[in-house]
């Protein structure tokens, strides 16, 4: 039970689907290195986990609702045999949470094995192929479909990488993805790669990850990115590499913002690196008069750390998670987010009493959290709570897999800065700008998606386009000509 002084937090956070590694050659017992870089990824699913491995001969499998750490007995890893293997991380945005949706997917005979990272909003193309070659969609989220499409051009005599191949212009959407046979690990990105994907080496063998900080665990070293488009092969012979369609890099910001670790590198930048400069950014455009700097841990800790060097106020690690309070899993709706939060905070009372504080986070979402936050700032008698977000507004609803399908739960997309200010009763409230995020990357504009903020979508998105609302009716997608973009008066941002 919680005490007078301390707060439940975590659903006000955005969530990424999942992750997925791979690994081929590296160790005769693959499935065991795709368990720990598994545990190096469960950061971006904590829903289920599965490993799936080959040894040229058959394919085991093995998933489970909850943590890594809760889904793999010795027994159960021992049990999965052979020198590939490929795991995933999952938190449910399509489809539900059913044993039938954990994920790595086996097809019928058991060939190929098939593993997403992503969301694809717009699946007309895609289930109509299936009907046309009899496959019935109704029990089959996004990753299904694409895995039984795959699998209808291997029935047909294709090979793994040719069926992903023909099988490109099907996926209307984001992906990072591995599929698996019995002699060989096949990854590949769409067009956009605005989901990370990487390889490396490792003992003569290859490693695939969602992000870098999983090589790091297992003593693997980093090659390169998989470029957008691109689909790599790796079997006996090597790698070899093919670019399907033409890659236009737009990684989703949003990975430097929140949900990649801190010790991951991404397009040559270092994460933690990054987020100190969203920090040094918001000093800039910010400067506040206060007496120290307070991160809301873990995430905002780096931007915290920036703020605090470029502005000269004191760190101070004045609010403290409680590391022992976990769940088995991540609950993906809105009821149970609310009854069952993810962290525990307890402030510092001796450093926080009768202080301005600058508090930083990295994004409001739907602002409930921080609201109980700054309530709880206030009871133990804080003089002054002056906010700062290490992001822009967060206006957009994502369909790139995220869990904010819903532009009506994004509470700047219904009040304005001041209005926010006033409902979580900060005394100031500072975003930082669009402009000023972008230039703490070191990377142009032009490379990231930033479809959160901004509400530009470079993957299309289909008829989810009517769900969103625009400030001044001007879409920023390219809209279907024969419908009218439906806009909301009460958008005040």
């Amino acid at each position: 039970m919680s005490g007078p002084q301390d707060i439940l937090i975590g659903d006000d956070k955005l969530t990424e689907k999942c992750a997925v590694f791979g690994t081929f050659g590296a160790s005769k017992e693959a499935a065991r290195l795709a368990y720990y870089g598994l545990w190096a990824l469960q950061h971006r699913g904590q829903e289920s986990s599965g490993i799936a491995s080959a040894d040229t001969k058959n394919i085991y499998d093995h998933s489970d609702f909850g943590l890594v750490a809760n889904v793999y007995k010795d027994e159960d890893l021992s049990a999965l045999h052979g020198h590939i293997s490929i795991g995933h991380n999952r938190y449910s945005t399509s489809g539900g949470r059913d044993a039938c949706y954990n994920q790595p997917f086996l097809n019928k005979d058991r060939t190929f094995a098939f593993a997403h990272n992503g969301n694809l909003p717009e699946t007309v193309k895609l289930e109509k192929f299936l009907k046309k070659h009899k496959v019935a969609t109704e029990t089959l989220n996004d990753s299904g479909m694409m895995a039984a499409a795959i699998d209808v051009h291997m029935q047909d005599g294709s090979t793994l990488e040719d069926a992903v191949i023909k099988s490109y212009p099907l996926f209307q959407g984001v992906f990072s993805a591995l599929a698996m046979g019995k002699d060989r690990l096949v990854a590949f990105r769409d067009e956009y790669g605005i989901r990370p994907l990487s390889i490396a080496e490792l003992d003569g063998g290859y490693v695939v990850s969602s992000e870098t900080c999983a090589y790091d665990t297992i003593g693997a070293k980093f090659i390169r990115e998989i470029e957008p488009g691109e689909l790599v092969v790796i079997d006996e012979r090597g790698i070899q590499s093919y670019q399907v369609v033409k890659g236009n890099q737009k990684l989703d910001v949003f990975e430097f913002v929140y949900f990649a670790r801190p010790d991951s590198t991404l397009m040559g930048r270092s994460v933690n690196k990054v987020r100190e400069n969203f920090g040094i950014e918001l000093a800039k455009e910010y400067p506040v008069n206060a007496d120290i700097v307070v991160p809301v841990p873990d995430s905002s800790v780096p931007a915290a750390l920036g703020y605090s060097r470029e502005s000269g106020l004191r760190f101070e690690m004045a609010l403290v998670k409680n590391r022992y309070i976990n769940r088995t899993f991540i609950r993906p709706t809105e009821e149970l987010r609310t009854r069952d939060l993810t962290m525990k905070l307890n402030p510092v009372i001796q450093a926080l009493k009768g202080k301005r504080i600058v508090l930083v986070d990295d994004s409001i979402v739907r602002g409930t959290t921080m609201r109980k936050v700054v309530k709880m700032l206030r009871g133990v008698g804080v003089k002054e709570i002056h906010l700062m977000i290490s992001s822009p507004p967060v206006k957009y609803p994502d369909f790139y897999g995220i869990n904010t399908p819903n532009q009506n739960d994004l509470i700047a997309a219904k009040m304005s800065v001041e209005e926010i200010r006033e409902h979580l009763g900060a005394d100031s409230l500072g975003f930082l700008s669009f402009d000023g995020m972008i230039a703490a990357t070191g990377l142009p504009a032009s490379k990231f998606s930033s479809s959160c903020f901004n509400g530009v979508y470079p993957a299309p998105i289909g008829q989810r386009s009517d769900d969103i609302s625009y400030v001044d009716s001007r879409p920023m997608i390219t809209p279907n000509p024969a419908k009218k973009v439906k806009t909301k008066s009460k958008v005040l941002v």
